[in-house]
């Protein structure tokens, strides 16, 4: 089950739109509740190889709105938002991570790192039990830490 911003709201909208977006030969990437400002928005993030068009971002949203009116999992009302991951891709799920093994990411901390700072790049080299492991691009040097204390990690298609 998925475990994201919005706890058991996130699970149950999960469970309602990986076999729809599956259904429509896409990925469920992320789901995400979250309240910016006054506003609350529920968003699903879809993936496909090709990359995410806005048509099926569309396709998605008219295929997920009638179930989850019927849900209702959100007590408040909120903005659905249907959309791609991006090219800079936010890996948050444990197999997000598991497949980008070896590739280029950017890494911001919530705290710093001493001798690295807040922010760095490199290569993700590892992932175990939400230990996230990244080698700098010299292969000299590498870090480990817990995925929760990062604020994100990012791909970074633009090494």
């Amino acid at each position: 089950m998925a475990k994201s911003k919005g706890g058991v709201t996130v699970a149950k909208v999960w469970a309602l739109c990986e076999p729809i977006v599956e259904g429509l030969g896409l990925r469920l990437w992320d789901v995400r509740y979250v309240k910016e400002g006054a506003d609350r928005f529920l968003r699903v993030f879809i993936d496909k190889p090709e990359g995410v068009s806005i048509d099926d971002c569309e396709a998605v949203s008219r295929a997920i709105n009638d179930p989850l009116d019927a849900l209702d999992p959100i007590e408040n009302a909120y903005c659905l938002e249907v959309c791609s991951p991006g090219v800079e891709r936010e890996l948050v799920r444990d197999e997000h991570f598991a497949r980008f093994i070896g590739a280029d990411v950017m890494v911001r901390m919530l705290r710093p790192v001493e001798g690295i700072g807040r922010e760095f790049a490199g290569k993700l080299k590892a992932y175990e039990d939400g230990t996230v492991t990244v080698e700098d691009h010299s292969g000299e040097n590498e870090l480990s830490f817990n995925k929760k204390d990062a604020a994100w990690v990012k791909l970074d298609d633009f090494f």
